[in-house]
């Protein structure tokens, strides 16, 4: 079943209305007719409205609602991933990767390690595209909300950021050698004790990983240094498997 969005104010009581690009996917990419059952979401609820298509134009498809779904695919938590900048296209496959993994908000941190360096301009143009990624993923996935793709911040700024969340994690390949460094076991039980309704950080170095201070900044802003393991995981898979791991603990 084909998944779309649309703005709240489109959708009433009995029918819901699809404007703009969609239109033409729905009209002649996919070539749906009247009577096809679609999925919509209005990106903010979390809600799944079920609607058959009753007539198709130029300039809107006129759905008529069937039902609600009120049980979602969200994830009971917010997970808020910070990303470190990393090179060439990543991002954009970290992001498709994250929302189809449940991620609620993504955060691209400008870190000192980064290779990247994005100016105002490149920035306004990269976060446009990303958020495009961020809703054809959830439309893919069948999300219920769009995540939200954040102006990229500096370091500590995060940091500020994640002060108040429930959880703030940053997995680290040198944990071990931290003071009171608790290892595999350690992140499990990290990862276990993770609760539905919970805000979560998580904080994902770049390519280079993290410099020392930032990782000492992270600690002393209550952030919980945790290990993914005996490998080195590149960039774009770290976040991926911490999203992995909190879904598994979180879902039923």
């Amino acid at each position: 079943m084909y998944h779309f969005f649309v703005e709240p104010d489109q959708i009433s009581d009995k029918s819901v209305i699809i404007t703009g690009d969609d239109v033409n996917h729905i009209r002649n990419v996919i070539r749906l007719k009247p009577g096809d059952e679609i999925s919509i979401s209005n990106g903010m609820d979390g809600r799944d409205y079920r609607c058959g298509i009753e007539s198709i134009t130029d300039t809107e498809v006129l759905c008529r609602l069937r039902f609600i779904k009120e049980d979602g695919v969200e994830l009971p938590a917010k997970v808020y991933v910070f990303q470190g900048l990393p090179k060439g296209d990543k991002m954009e496959l970290i992001i498709q990767k994250l929302v189809e993994l449940g991620a609620y908000e993504i955060i691209p941190v400008a870190m000192k390690r980064c290779v990247v360096k994005l100016d105002d301009k490149k920035a306004k143009s990269k976060i446009a595209r990303w958020q495009g990624i961020s809703e054809a993923a959830a439309k893919q996935s069948k999300r219920g909300v769009v995540p939200q793709i954040h102006e990229v911040m500096a370091y500590r700024e995060a940091l500020e950021y994640a002060a108040g969340m429930d959880v703030k994690l940053v997995p680290y390949e040198m944990e071990e050698s931290l003071d009171g460094a608790s290892g595999m076991a350690g992140t499990k039980r990290i990862i276990e004790d993770i609760a539905k309704g919970q805000s979560i950080a998580v904080f994902i170095g770049p390519e280079g990983g993290f410099e020392d201070s930032e990782i000492q900044a992270a600690v002393e802003h209550g952030m919980q240094p945790i290990t993914l393991g005996k490998r080195i995981l590149r960039t774009e898979t770290a976040g991926m498997t911490v999203m992995s791991w909190i879904m598994y603990q979180l879902e039923e």
